[in-house]
């Protein structure tokens, strides 16, 4: 076997392996060219998937008739002035696209600069590069690359159907569009069918973002997106993330961007997991797209062929700022909702026959972009005697028995919402009505009294007008009327209640009669060492125990009776593979969500007026009541004119 240098078409077509996997990497890598050329609005045109036709026209400064020679060589690049791989301020900047393309395709480049009276056009074929040509053409550039893999025929095997590769390269350019709002974007199929048509937005940063996020993500998204922006040590984060009930069964409408680029990184999915896990259950994940903006210096983006993966200098950082910003956003968003809850209830209400059903189990191109499944949230209505049974074994409580009874019928919360609620005289007066506990207190399917008509109608959750089905309450707000479910409303409620106390007075401890010695591989066991004193706060007592294993002396008091070795090893693969351990703090959730199960309202209990009224009070003064433990919704809001709708008033 002889050593040689390959031919440089060969050297291109291996280049074109790594960078060109199908056309939707290769528009990836040309809009870019055209953003990084200063355009303003850019059209693609496909045939056949992108495999016939692929078409990029931009309205960029456009490149003399020596640019275009130049362009199509190896590591030819306008895109690193200073030779510092560590200092990258543009999209592209390996010099490999253009000539990748080329080797494997017939590619056409037509470009004029701004104040020149001809354009130029240059043709490459399966690499073979011809001399520039005048021709006409408005100024920018177009691309036109035909026949892709023509030269290198294996690679064709390997495409998928027409309609999967436009479902490919439409995902590219959604991307790129939420990346860049104040670019208009344009894609067309066979048959110059519009796929996607995003007109450049106008406003502020964040207007303009969050118009375009809409555009892509779904109306649904940008009606009930939060604003996220914090700054840390030089990292700024912006964007925008749903509330929890706004959520879909996968992570594919959470997106990130670094300083303009999409990116794929599972650091954003673990954190994501933690900011987000009070508020969902594990197999649902919200909607939401992060911008990062830092200093190139900080960030690597140079780790992967198709520059969609990208090495922070300081994860950690990143990860507690991803957290944190998450959670402020959450927690400012107070009891609010998503606007689909709503949605879904007025569809079901919909008569057979009247109107097309949302399409919540769908996309967000759809027109459902929530993918909160309607059939997740249909809690059964129960029986007049599971009623009557439920009404009698819940006995008179102490308002001031604390926990003790909070675990075991449940818990007075006229006391706990004189403590909170902004209304103090209200406050005082339904804790004195409830001081003898529910069953004390006249048990009532409707309100009776509403004479003053006007009480409690201008708060957010209105005024408690009557229960049905001893679960829910009908309340009236000055433009409408909200349905609460009691018994997720106060679950709730009682859990953000146990996180304040538990955060005030710490993680109680048991010490383990005999340390447990778990035995993992070197590398899990030093990252688990790394994060002792992280997995102390939460009441994990441990220490590295010689080569590859660790010893465990003391457990959160709380977890009972636990397997150490497997909670241990869940630690480890889930830093490993999110860059941190949050099997520990997801058992202690789960336990205190448990806890404020047993301890709310239950589904079946009669509440009176003042009950009713003292529950949606609290509600309003606590974080994120407008889901449960678990993600579901605890209230229905639905404004009057929508009723009239339904009614044919309107």
């Amino acid at each position: 076997m002889t050593l040689r240098v390959l031919p440089q078409n060969l050297i291109n077509q291996i280049a074109a392996g790594e960078v060109v996997e199908r056309p939707a990497a290769a528009l990836k890598e040309l809009v870019e060219n055209a953003l990084d050329a200063g355009a303003t609005k850019v059209d693609v045109n496909l045939r056949d998937g992108g495999r016939t036709l692929l078409s990029i026209t931009d309205d960029g400064k456009g490149m003399t008739p020596e640019e275009l020679s130049l362009a199509v060589e190896r590591h030819a690049t306008s895109k690193l002035p200073d030779d510092d791989l560590f200092n990258i301020g543009f999209m592209g900047f390996r010099g490999e696209a253009l000539p990748s393309i080329g080797s494997v395709s017939r590619m056409r480049l037509t470009s004029r600069v701004r104040g020149s009276e001809n354009a130029w056009s240059l043709t490459i074929e399966g690499g073979a590069k011809g001399e520039p040509e005048p021709t006409a053409h408005p100024f920018g550039t177009r691309v036109e690359v035909r026949d892709l893999f023509y030269a290198t025929p294996a690679r064709l095997k390997f495409l998928k159907t027409a309609r999967t590769e436009q479902m490919y390269a439409r995902e590219i350019m959604d991307r790129l569009a939420m990346a860049r709002p104040d670019v208009g974007f344009t894609l067309t199929g066979d048959g110059n069918k519009s796929i996607l048509n995003y007109p450049a937005c106008e406003g502020d940063l964040f207007d303009a973002r969050l118009k375009r996020l809409g555009a892509v993500m779904g109306r649904e998204f940008q009606e009930n997106a939060l604003q996220i922006e914090a700054e840390r040590e030089g990292i700024r984060l912006t964007g925008y993330a749903g509330v929890p009930t706004l959520n879909r069964g996968n992570a594919q409408m959470q997106f990130m961007f670094v300083n303009g680029r999409p990116v794929k990184d599972r650091l954003l999915q673990g954190a994501v997991r933690g900011a987000y896990q009070d508020f969902l259950a594990r197999d649902r994940h919200p909607l939401l797209a992060l911008f990062f903006e830092l200093s190139p210096r900080d960030v690597d983006v140079n780790v992967h062929p198709g520059k969609t993966e990208v090495r922070f200098r300081d994860p950690g950082l990143v990860r507690g700022l991803i957290v944190g910003a998450l959670k402020h956003a959450l927690a400012g968003a107070g009891h609010r909702a998503s606007t689909t809850v709503a949605d879904m209830a007025l569809g079901a209400a919909r008569r057979e026959g009247d109107g097309p059903s949302l399409p919540y189990g769908g996309g967000a191109r759809t027109g459902g972009g929530s993918g909160f499944n309607i059939g997740q949230y249909q809690p059964s209505i129960p029986s007049h005697a599971a009623i009557e049974r439920n009404y009698a074994a819940q006995a008179p409580m102490d308002p001031q028995s604390g926990y003790g009874g909070l675990f075991d019928r449940g818990r007075d919360f006229g006391g706990m919402l004189s403590e909170t609620s902004g209304d103090g005289g209200f406050a005082a007066a339904a804790a004195a009505a409830l001081s003898g506990g529910y069953a004390a207190a006249a048990p009532s399917a409707r309100i009776d009294n509403i004479a003053d008509e006007g009480k409690f109608v201008d708060h957010p959750l209105g005024a408690a007008r009557g229960q049905v089905h001893a679960n829910y309450i009908i309340a009236q707000t000055r433009d409408g009327l909200v349905i609460v479910d009691q018994h997720a409303a106060h679950e709730r409620i009682v859990y953000e209640r146990m996180k304040a106390d538990l955060a005030a007075t710490g993680v109680k401890r048991q010490g383990l009669l005999l340390p447990e010695v778990v035995e993992l591989d070197e590398a899990s066991a030093d990252r688990i060492a790394d994060r002792a004193e992280e997995f102390a706060e939460l009441g994990l007592i441990l220490e590295p125990f010689g080569p590859g294993a660790i010893v465990v002396r003391e457990v959160p008091a709380m977890l009972g009776k636990v397997d150490v070795g497997a909670l241990v090893r869940d630690m480890a693969d889930e830093i490993a593979e999110l860059g941190q351990g949050m099997a520990l703090k997801d058992r202690l959730m789960y336990v205190c969500a448990t806890m404020a199960c047993h301890g709310s309202v239950r589904s079946g209990r009669k509440l009176n007026a003042d009950e009713m009224n003292a529950l949606l009070r609290q509600m309003e003064a606590t974080p994120h009541s407008g889901q449960c433990n678990h993600g579901r919704p605890t209230y229905v809001e639905l404004k009057l004119h929508d009723i009239e709708k339904m009614f044919g008033r309107r």
